[in-house]
C-alpha cells in the first residue's frame, strides 16, 4: 500500500483515455449515420425553338452564337470568343446604325458561358433592351 502523501507540488495527471474513447465513439456515430449523394450537376432543360426563323426588326443588333461558342454581331463573326472582342464589336455595330436594343440568338446547344458572357458584354454597355431567342435548329 501506498499511504504517502502528496506533495503539494506534484502535478495532478490527466488521462486522455475516456477523452479519446468519446471522440472515437462521436466518429462511429457520424460515420454510420451520414449519407453520401453524388450529385454530378442540375439537369437542364434549354428551350427549342420551334418558330420560322425571323429577321429581327431593323431597330434592333443582332447577336448570335452557333453551337460551337462563336459570335456573329450584325451577321459579321467574331475573331475571338473573348469579352473584349465582343464589347468592340457591338460598340462599332451600335456606332453604324441606330439601335433601341440588342435580341441575342443562341443555338440550343450553344454553351452556357458564351450566353452569359454576351449578356455580361451587352450590360457593362448600358443596353436596357435585350430579348434572348433561340435559333431553330438545322433539320
Amino acid at each position: 500500500m501506498n499511504l504517502r502523501r502528496r506533495s503539494r507540488n506534484d502535478e495532478p495527471d490527466i488521462n486522455l483515455t475516456p477523452l479519446i474513447d468519446v471522440v472515437f465513439l462521436l466518429l462511429i456515430f457520424f460515420m454510420v449515420t451520414t449519407t453520401f449523394v453524388h450529385q454530378t450537376g442540375l439537369d437542364i432543360t434549354l428551350p427549342e425553338a420551334d418558330t420560322e426563323r425571323t429577321d429581327p426588326p431593323p431597330d434592333l443588333l443582332e447577336i448570335s452564337i452557333d453551337e460551337g461558342g462563336e459570335y456573329y454581331v450584325a451577321g459579321e463573326a467574331l475573331v475571338n470568343r473573348e469579352l473584349d472582342t465582343l464589347m468592340r464589336a457591338i460598340r462599332e455595330a451600335l456606332e453604324d446604325q441606330e439601335v433601341s436594343g440588342v435580341v441575342i440568338r443562341a443555338d440550343a446547344d450553344a454553351p452556357h458561358r458564351a450566353l452569359v458572357r454576351a449578356m455580361d458584354g451587352v450590360g457593362q454597355l448600358g443596353i436596357s433592351r435585350v430579348s434572348i431567342a433561340t435559333i431553330e435548329p438545322e433539320q
